[in-house]
């Protein structure tokens, strides 16, 4: 019985999981950067405003910025090909905003074009082709031009521009120095015109289905 007692004890105490160093885990947590609560803010709503922009331009500005800022060591032409970079996106921000989208009546396809003041123009559509392919084009004067589509296309590329100026490289690019004003801007700038823009586009939403934007819903067939 004493036999049988002492190896139920000894298994017993193999089977006892070692502790874990507190101290190991405690230096493992303070060597690791926790990430500040405004941080957290700036970038939940930075990626929140990316949701707003078209595909295109959110990828090619995250592509090209860290070689064109040089990682924020800038040179004179480092600034000089941000700033045309910046240009041409926020730029094509607002030329996306109003372009839209009509499916083919006869193949079904998606095509893609421009509204205008009178209506729509499809790309490599001459005048007589979109009239072989929609019977009645008075329809694609549904998607001319409306005025709320400057709103949707200012707040657009102020939305792209309150990105790229929210990246850390384009900061310290051409805000190396910046006073403490400066740095509180670029920090809670991005945290206002989240709430503006999300209130705009909420309360206000695009019907247009352009090119390189989130809904991707196929339109009705105009006949």
């Amino acid at each position: 019985m004493a036999s049988s007692s002492s190896s139920s004890g000894s298994s017993t105490v193999n089977q006892i999981i070692p502790p874990v160093n507190n101290d190991d885990s405690g230096i493992g947590a303070t060597g690791t950067a926790a990430p500040t609560p405004i941080m957290n803010k700036v970038m939940s709503s930075v990626a929140n405003l990316a949701q707003l922009l078209p595909t295109g331009t959110v990828l090619t500005y995250q592509a090209l910025a860290p070689s064109f800022t040089n990682y924020g060591k800038c040179e004179t032409s480092n600034q000089w090909l941000t700033t045309a970079l910046v240009a041409v996106l926020a730029s094509a921000c607002l030329f996306f905003s109003f372009t839209d989208s009509v499916v083919g009546r006869r193949d079904g396809k998606l095509y893609y074009g421009f509204a205008t003041l009178r209506g729509f123009n499809v790309f490599n559509f001459s005048s007589e082709e979109e009239k072989q392919e929609w019977n009645d084009l008075d329809q694609f004067r549904r998607l001319r031009l409306q005025p709320l589509d400057f709103v949707h296309g200012f707040f657009t590329a102020v939305v792209f521009l309150i990105m790229a100026f929210s990246d850390v490289g384009l900061q310290n690019c051409f805000f190396p120095d910046g006073s403490r004003n400066t740095q509180q801007l670029l920090k809670n700038l991005p945290l206002g015109m989240a709430f503006l823009s999300s209130f705009v586009f909420i309360i206000f939403p695009t019907k247009r289905k352009g090119i390189g934007f989130n809904d991707t819903t196929p339109r009705h067939k105009l006949t």
